[in-house]
């Protein structure tokens, strides 16, 4: 039997640390329930409004945030809001597969050149680890706005 996952992260703002992950992975944030976002609309104006006609008062309107993949294959992420801040390391984390079947100095060029977007986007770079054959074909660590480590893989 399959089973769909969703990855939860906690998050000081789950609005921003869903909009950084979003362009990531190149997801979207999906349109509240029963409500058609037109086709260029904005879905999380679409959720303000939502979440004021139910009555949701403005101070809880940033306790959560979701992303999906518009292709249907990725898993849904999930941010919610939470009182702590990030203490540690993470003991899970995504690797972004951002040079599938590259190797050498090709890959890690590609590797840089996602590092650099991402940076733009509010990540910050952690460290490079080269590759190791074997066993590694070397990857970078990186950190997304909130302190979450993740790879370009």
């Amino acid at each position: 039997m399959n089973r769909d996952i969703q990855v939860t992260f906690d998050a000081r703002d789950p609005r921003a640390l869903s909009c950084f992950w979003r362009d990531v992975l190149g997801y979207v944030h999906p349109g509240p329930p029963g409500v058609k976002v037109p086709e260029g609309g904005d879905p999380l104006a679409a959720w303000d409004t939502f979440l004021a006609g139910i009555g949701v008062p403005q101070e809880q309107r940033n306790a959560r945030s979701a992303i999906e993949d518009p292709r249907g294959l990725g898993p849904r992420v999930f941010f919610q809001r939470v009182p702590e801040g990030k203490e540690a390391k993470n003991r899970v984390h995504l690797d972004v597969r951002a040079a599938p079947g590259l190797a050498g100095g090709e890959r890690m060029a590609a590797l840089e050149a996602e590092c650099a977007r991402l940076v733009a986007l509010g990540a910050s770079r952690v460290r490079r680890d080269e590759p190791a054959p074997p066993l590694s074909a070397g990857f970078i660590v990186m950190a997304d706005p909130e302190g979450n480590e993740f790879c370009l893989d």
